[in-house]
């Protein structure tokens, strides 16, 4: 790994512990275009590395029992199948058209990090039962297929839907997207063996490892960062990434 790799790596942890939620988007264009890895295998360490960093993120709040463990069934279990399922539709789908995909969903954070939805500590009344399992079952396909855990897309939902605090949202959410990765990593592994593709498990130990040490730095210079201003430049950010991954895939996905 060059050192720009390794930077990227400690960037992920550190824009997770910054901004709660949005950091592991940046696992697969670090290991695609810093690492140099295929787009499956990138997808697939993504989901591993994103599921153990939210797993030692939610350790905190496990503590101080801020988990809503009935959100965690009503969301996380349809999540959960849903990651398989969009693992499983890997199988038919190229790793180009998945990249292609994932920039897509790069620009939708960056319209929730540029236009974030006004969220408080107010309880909010909770939503019914299979609105909250859909919107779970939906984020699922998207991190099984994409590889992002979907912290920008779980806590305003737990929030609106599941009628959490903001707080227990986020704690809660860590949980979710921990169990969720890593359903949809045991998938990949027999999608990659079933393409002849081979993880590096070098690579996902280190990258695992400098996004947890990042994303404790992050945490603990958060308090003196102006929130708002920092989302704004991660979400310019987000739609150059966005924009450099369509320009350089849809040419190979959709030949004009």
């Amino acid at each position: 790994m060059s050192v720009l790799a390794w930077l990227g790596a400690m960037s992920i942890g550190v824009s997770l512990g910054l901004l709660g939620s949005g950091g592991s988007i940046l696992t697969v264009p670090v290991l695609v275009y810093l690492i140099g890895q295929d787009e499956k295998l990138a997808i697939a360490g993504s989901l591993a590395i994103v599921g153990s960093i939210a797993l030692a993120g939610s350790l905190p709040y496990l503590k101080k029992k801020l988990v809503d463990w009935r959100i965690v069934i009503l969301f996380g279990l349809p999540g959960m199948a849903g990651t398989y399922l969009g693992a499983w539709l890997a199988t038919w789908v190229s790793g180009l058209v998945q990249l292609a995909l994932f920039a897509v969903v790069m620009l939708l954070a960056s319209w929730q990090m540029l236009k974030p939805v006004v969220l408080d500590d107010t309880p909010h009344e909770p939503r019914e039962v299979w609105k909250i399992g859909l919107d779970g079952l939906f984020v699922g396909v998207l991190t099984g297929l994409v590889g992002v855990g979907g912290g920008f897309l779980i806590v305003p939902a737990l929030v609106l839907l599941g009628g959490l605090t903001m707080h227990r949202a986020v704690a809660t959410s860590l949980v979710i997207i921990a169990l969720k990765s890593f359903t949809g990593f045991w998938k990949y592994l027999d999608v990659l063996e079933t393409q002849g593709l081979e993880l590096d498990w070098n690579v996902i130990v280190i990258v695992t490892a400098l996004g947890v040490a990042g994303s404790f730095i992050g945490s603990r210079i958060a308090g003196r960062v102006d929130q708002h201003k920092l989302r704004k430049v991660f979400g310019f950010f987000l739609i150059v990434m966005g924009i450099y991954i369509l320009v350089r895939t849809l040419p190979s996905v959709w030949p004009f």
